[in-house]
């Protein structure tokens, strides 16, 4: 290790604090200096390279430092940085939305733009909220959520979360909304997706007419562990809220441009929701921007004169910042220019035949899933029973710290361990990427025993 390595290492524990980390683990396992980035992989500050196959937070959908969007982005820096996006537009937000157009769910109609994923779903509350008061809907004050959702760090996000390490400790400051039993299909493999959609079906018959909306992650529930559910469970949810006239607020910060199979999770089940946010992968990991679509409908409830108040007086400094229009611009033309999504479609087959022939053999692998070019696998202490391992034991934050001494990046959920990789990636990086993963947790389950 290289003295300046060791010296970003100690200025970073001394001062800095990392997000979603106990810091105490730091004084062991110190943050790694990361100085240069390519494609799929990151380099360290002594040399070292690191495949990174989460994406880094999965929204690093083309790889790090891809020439094309790195180049839009200084050509854009040189033109404008950015403008205040109240009464003044410019041509990168207007190119953004154009494309936009082509490729969201039909009937998404209107785009308001934020700067990360929890402002946007921060926003769609709103939005929902104050459309049905307008539309003279006054007595729907709630929302509803699925079990073990996430929607992010903010106290909305995490009103409409259901996940406790997130949101326990601030259950005071938080709204009280309704939760519906989602299927998982992991800890209940009995379960059907006819009884799920039952349980969403009793909720709504008790609290349809007190809800404003409904807000789901389509197919995937990220940070639950990457559960999987099916295209008729979010189709039937779909449905119901249309019976009851509730909004669909569709959560594809994680799902959206191609990390599902589709440009988008709702594509999956052929559905349009009221509202969508996107974010991540929107930039291709450049750039702190997110978007929130809606129909004509939700949007035309927000127009009148001045003197009626209804507009939506909310706002972020950065809606609408042209480096981060022009990184989105990039990403989609080189999405829909090497049919990206459609190539990443096929390496997925490959990936998940792979990945289960690799993995599913193992004594402690209790399920293993994919959706697109995302592949997860759960460690169990006991297969037969799914029982898990002790949460003591911190299996998958020691298969993590191995495999990173081995090169690769993997970033664990509990002991849900997943390969989410930009869809560009190359076969022998994830030829790499199963070697030094079966290594790393082979290892550790070999110490545990």
């Amino acid at each position: 290790m290289n003295a300046n390595y060791k010296e970003l290492q100690d200025f970073d524990r001394k001062y800095i604090w990392h997000p979603a980390c106990q810091m105490k683990d730091y004084e062991d396992f110190p943050a790694i200096p990361v100085v240069k980035g390519e494609g799929p992989y990151l380099y360290t500050a002594d040399g070292k390279e690191i495949l990174d196959i989460v994406s880094s937070w999965w929204c690093n959908l083309l790889g790090h430092c891809n020439e094309e969007i790195s180049d839009a982005i200084a050509k854009q820096a040189k033109t404008l940085e950015h403008v205040i996006f109240a009464n003044f537009t410019h041509p990168w937000a207007i190119d953004l939305v154009k494309e936009l157009l082509t490729i969201v769910p039909k009937g998404l109609t209107h785009f308001n733009f934020a700067d990360n994923g929890s402002s946007s779903v921060e926003m769609a509350l709103k939005i929902a909220f104050q459309y049905q008061h307008q539309i003279g809907q006054k007595q729907r004050l709630k929302f509803a959520c699925l079990s073990d959702g996430y929607h992010g760090e903010t106290i909305g996000a995490l009103s409409v979360g259901s996940m406790d390490l997130y949101n326990l400790m601030y259950k005071p400051m938080m709204m009280d909304n309704i939760h519906i039993e989602a299927p998982d299909l992991f800890e209940r493999a009995d379960v059907s997706i006819e009884e799920s959609i039952e349980k969403a079906r009793a909720v709504f018959k008790e609290h349809g007419d007190e809800l404003c909306a409904l807000i789901v992650e389509p197919l995937l529930q990220g940070a639950a562990g990457m559960r999987i559910y099916p295209k008729e469970y979010l189709k039937a949810l779909f449905d119901l809220c249309k019976e009851y006239k509730v909004l669909l607020i569709a959560d594809e910060i994680a799902t959206g441009f191609g990390r599902t199979g589709k440009w988008f999770a709702c594509d999956h089940a052929k559905i349009t929701p009221d509202i969508m946010c996107l974010s991540k992968a929107i930039t291709g990991g450049y750039m702190p921007m997110s978007v929130v679509c809606t129909t004509d409908e939700v949007y035309k409830a927000f127009l009148g004169d001045y003197k009626d108040g209804v507009a939506f007086m909310h706002s972020h400094t950065y809606a609408g910042n042209p480096l981060a229009c022009s990184a989105a611009l990039a990403v989609i033309r080189v999405l829909k220019r090497d049919n990206i999504i459609e190539k990443a479609g096929e390496m997925g087959k490959w990936l998940s035949e792979k990945f289960e022939s690799t993995f599913k053999p193992l004594d402690n692998v209790g399920q293993v899933r994919h959706l697109g070019l995302i592949n997860v696998l759960e460690l169990v202490k006991d297969k037969k029973s799914n029982k898990r391992f002790s949460s003591d034991l911190r299996l998958g934050y020691r298969i993590y710290k191995r495999a990173l001494s081995y090169g690769l990046l993997l970033r664990p959920i509990g002991d849900t361990l997943y390969f989410n990789p930009p869809l560009n990636i190359k076969k022998e990086d994830l030829e790499k990427a199963l070697e030094i993963a079966y290594r790393a947790i082979t290892e550790e389950l070999a110490l545990i025993k």
